[in-house]
């Protein structure tokens, strides 16, 4: 008889792993004992040499499904003579770094249960088991148990308690285990947030709100969504004007994949992502037949919709309820505002939501919805958020020092991370908005308590007014930290690198739309020759006048005009839709260089040509120019493109715009379609990213590229980009976990900071 003392790190906690291995080791006719200590699960198992070995391959190859085990790990012990297995209570033993699982959807066990008239948990709310159901959102310390849950003021009935201690059962210890008659319950609250006395089943109640056209919020796993019919244009129409949110597609929740495949393409990888755990919202191309069912205002002028599934035991019970009507499912906020959480619903979302349906398990971390799309094959995260955050990454780089990255201003996320682990934040939004910086500021402070991850460095944008950076600067001077500044484009290269585990030095193609460069211009068209700790300019876009900054931003129009006035051309049909008044000010802008600044954006070049295009003047979201732009380019085939030249500086190589919008106006002129026009667009950016790839690659031969920024969201340019390079045969690195904007910044600030890059001061 030998005694194994067995350690495994990872996501371990939270997902079923204790009663995996008493339910192993008991098959195996093992002794001993786990338990969960604060970062790893404690395994002593004794028995014969064999078994345990078996027992070793089973624990670290065929774990839970919600399991991450990064590392397993055993030394002998003397054998103490047990003759069985047990699961001990859980110990803060004070060891790091502590891993939380993500929140996940409800599966298939559960949903039975939930519609199963003789199951003792038919049609309650919050069911779940050790394979679902609620984990980040409802956390308060670690170890994780039911104690350090928001459902600790819920004691369990005797029938749960029952099913809790039960090894064998599958809600062993499943610490959000409740039923009807000892868990959270639901409530249906007019608009003035008073409860309706005469509803019998809230749930009932809300879907004939629904039915009637109303817009309702109801509390799902990390906040309030607001909800309505996505058949009805009213009620859609009334969503938008309420909420603030004129343009932007809205997400649709549907009933099953059957239902999404009337509405959209569905392949197999996006199958399984809207099967996953992690149900994320997924974008999926529109089908090109047959009339949808949809108002068209749910996602105009976009040829994807965001589509998911059901994450939520209440969102089976509503679906179903509403027998197969597809629903609008947004965030629960005004335009720009943090997601509701709490009993103040009704205040922040007076005048939106005609009716709330509420329940009493508190929400601890607020937590939006996974955004996530399928680009040639591979997943490509929009927004990382439910049902994958926290969940750690492994960069190539081992930091002792205890390092926050606080990303950027818009998509914020940070960043925790010491040795060569990284917890990445779920999406917290753009911090442009008072009340987004502080859920910021709040996030952080718990956050760093959960994980018991004390910083003693911070990394900031290079940008000094990002709120972010205000914010890392303000605390480091405060508490006399280390603080590192680290340029935008080389966060994002990094970023994708440290995904994917290089050590570089590589190519990076970073494109966006705005990201302070270090001569004080906006960059945003940058290809970066560098590695972690250092990065050279080595070619860029060349510059233009950004008329107006942020304005500009807003009005596409004016960047069109930019180009125009550039190369000495007119363009009548761009100016009889823009008032004289306006195109006159800003020629006087350009003229006079009077609140202009310099740009190598590539996101603003895509916003001029949308313009020029006729596609978008002005806009009412971020990046819609080049969305209406690129569903404008996949109507087309067209083999053409526009000139992609090349210039050789002192500084490097030089990306020259003026034949591309020279030869693009000429087109226009002739009556040249805009579909083929924004094809032959996209392809020049193609030829423009190829050509000089391909010239670095012959100065310092260099074969690995990485692409990043938000400028690669774009499908058609992201995928032909990928396709071109390839047959150079370059080794071309996209990002699959972190998103490629912004969301994904702070990841490559911590490990720039991590290898010693960066512009470093001492507080």
């Amino acid at each position: 008889m030998e005694r194994r003392a067995v350690v495994i790190t990872g996501t371990v906690q939270g997902v079923g792993f204790r009663p995996f291995v008493y339910r192993l080791a008991s098959e195996l006719r093992l002794a001993g004992f786990v338990r969960n200590l604060s970062g790893s699960v404690h395994i002593e198992v004794e028995g014969d040499p064999p078994q345990l070995d078996r027992f070793l391959h089973e624990v670290s190859h065929r774990p839970p499904n919600l399991a991450r085990v990064e590392e397993v790990s055993w030394e002998p012990r003397p054998p103490k003579g047990d003759h069985d297995f047990r699961v001990d209570e859980s110990h803060d033993d004070g060891v790091r770094l502590i891993r939380v699982a993500p929140d996940v959807a409800t599966c298939a066990s559960c949903r039975a249960e939930l519609f199963d008239p003789a199951d003792r948990r038919f049609r309650y709310p919050f069911l779940n088991c050790t394979d679902c159901g609620p984990r980040l959102t409802i956390v308060t310390g670690s170890p994780y148990d039911r104690s350090r849950t928001t459902l600790s003021g819920f004691p369990m009935c005797s029938a749960c308690r029952a099913e809790y201690d039960d090894p064998s059962d599958r809600r062993f210890h499943a610490q959000p285990t409740a039923c009807a008659a000892c868990g959270p319950t639901l409530a249906f609250l007019g608009p003035e947030g008073r409860p309706q006395p005469a509803v019998l089943d809230p749930v009932t109640a809300f879907a004939d709100l629904l039915r009637r056209g109303g817009i309702g919020a109801l509390k799902g796993l990390g906040g309030y969504h607001l909800a309505c019919d996505a058949r009805r244009d009213e009620a859609v129409r009334a969503l938008r004007t309420r909420k603030g949110r004129e343009e932007k597609p809205f997400a649709v929740m549907v009933c099953d994949l059957d239902q999404a495949a009337t509405l959209c393409e569905i392949g197999p990888l996006e199958r399984c992502l809207l099967e996953s755990p992690a149900a994320p919202i997924v974008l999926l191309p529109r089908r090109k037949r047959g009339a949808s069912p949809l108002s068209a205002l749910v996602a105009p002028g976009s040829r994807c919709l965001g589509v998911f599934l059901p994450t939520t035991p209440l969102h089976h019970l509503l679906l179903a309820e509403m027998k197969g009507t597809p629903l609008v499912m947004t965030s629960g906020n005004r335009s720009d505002e943090p997601i509701a959480t709490d009993e103040r619903v009704v205040q922040q979302l007076a005048g939106v939501a005609d009716a709330f349906l509420v329940h009493n398990r508190p929400i601890r971390v607020r937590c939006d919805d996974s955004v996530t799309r399928v680009v040639a094959g591979v997943e490509s995260p929009i927004r990382r958020s439910r049902g994958y955050a926290p969940e750690p990454l492994r960069i190539p780089i081992t930091s002792a020092v205890p390092t926050l990255a606080v990303g950027a201003q818009l998509k914020s996320t940070f960043a925790l991370g010491q040795g060569d682990r990284v917890l990445l934040s779920h999406h917290l939004g753009d911090l442009d908005h008072p009340s987004a910086f502080e859920a910021f500021e709040r996030d952080l402070r718990l956050y760093e308590s959960l994980f018991s991850i004390r910083p003693e460095r911070l990394v900031h944008d290079l940008h000094p007014d990002y709120a972010s950076t205000r914010y890392a600067r303000d605390r480091a001077r405060r508490e006399g930290l280390e603080a590192v500044a680290v340029q935008h484009h080389h966060a994002h290269l990094a970023s994708c690198m440290a995904e994917n585990g290089l050590t570089g030095p590589v190519i990076g193609v970073t494109f966006d739309g705005t990201g302070f460069g270090t001569d004080g211009t906006i960059w945003g068209g940058e290809f970066l020759i560098g590695d972690y700790r250092s990065f050279r300019r080595a070619a860029h876009l060349e510059e233009a006048l950004l008329p107006g900054a942020e304005q500009a931003i807003r009005e596409p129009w004016r960047m069109a005009l930019s180009y125009l006035r550039d190369i000495g051309l007119d363009f009548p049909p761009l100016e009889r839709r823009i008032r004289d008044c306006d195109t006159e000010v800003v020629r006087r802008m350009l003229a006079r260089n009077l609140n202009c600044v310099r740009t190598t954006s590539v996101g603003r070049l895509f916003d001029g040509v949308a313009a020029l295009v006729g596609v978008r003047d002005r806009v009412s979201y971020e990046g819609q120019a080049a969305v209406e732009l690129e569903a404008l380019a996949h109507g087309s085939i067209d083999p053409g493109r526009y000139p992609a030249q090349l210039a050789k500086t002192d500084e490097g190589l030089l990306l020259r715009w003026e034949p591309l919008v020279i030869d693009l106006v000429r087109d226009l002129r002739k009556g040249v379609s805009g579909s083929v026009v924004a094809r032959r667009f996209h392809s020049t950016i193609v030829e423009m990213i190829r050509a000089t790839c391909v010239r670095l690659r012959d100065d310092v031969g260099l074969e690995d590229v990485v692409l990043s920024g938000g400028v690669f969201m774009n499908e058609l340019l992201l995928s032909e980009s990928v396709d071109a390079l390839r047959r150079e045969r370059f080794k071309v690195h996209r990002q699959r976990r972190v998103p490629c904007n912004d969301g994904g910044l702070c990841l490559g600030q911590l490990a720039i900071a991590a290898a010693g890059g960066g512009e470093r001061s001492c507080a």
